[in-house]
């Protein structure tokens, strides 16, 4: 099997039918809030290949990924299942879409987005800078995580699935609070991208991952 084989250390739930997969570092994996690794497994005998987004604000002896779990699923609900000391394989970091801790940050998450987003305003904040975070998910997870942002004075705004007044009059209150950061769907990040605009901004300034 292709990738470099890891750990996973630790499997918990972080919301519903969402879960945090920790797994140990390999040698020579550096990663930054905002890319992505490919992980592999094989289940039943077929090799099966997912995307996931960094969900931890640094790379140290673990990382985190962030998975929805969905039933029907091929893959997830076996990573639900796991209990730590499995072995799954990764490839990357890939993408380019990355944190380095130099700005104030709008980390902005629509449904899964919501792991990198939390990861990029945690590591904004553990480099001394203003983070703000608007969430979209009728179901959030990592609420502990955006509790403790909100509580060291982040500025975190979670929505209802489907509120476009409310997702706009969200982005166009932090228009001017720090580099954008976007997360999540087709549908989501282009909406997002429209009420930047329709605020008065450039959505082509803003760091969008859009997950198809």
């Amino acid at each position: 099997m292709e990738g470099t084989p890891v750990t996973v250390d630790a499997v918990r739930d972080v919301g519903s039918d969402t879960i945090a997969l920790e797994l140990s570092t390999p040698d020579g994996f550096d990663a930054l809030p905002g890319q992505f690794v490919l992980l592999r497994t094989e289940i039943d005998g077929e090799e099966i290949t997912r995307h996931y987004t960094l969900s931890s604000p640094a790379v140290t002896e673990t990382f985190e990924l962030t998975v929805g779990i969905d039933p029907e699923g091929d893959l997830s609900p076996w990573l639900a299942d796991l209990e730590g000391g499995e072995t799954v394989h990764v490839e990357g970091p890939f993408g380019t879409i990355t944190y380095e801790g130099e700005t104030d940050v709008v980390a902005v998450a629509g449904g899964p987005g919501v792991g990198p987003a939390v990861a990029i305003a945690e590591a904004a904040h553990d480099a001394g800078h203003e983070a703000s975070v608007v969430y979209q998910d009728d179901s959030p997870a990592h609420e502990d995580r955006l509790e403790a942002l909100a509580d060291d004075g982040a500025a975190v705004t979670i929505l209802d699935d489907g509120d476009e007044a409310g997702l706009a009059d969200a982005v166009a209150e932090h228009l001017e609070d720090g580099q954008f950061y976007v997360f999540g769907f087709s549908d989501f990040v282009h909406a997002v991208a429209d009420a930047i605009d329709d605020a008065g901004g450039d959505s082509d300034e803003a760091l969008i991952e859009n997950f198809g």
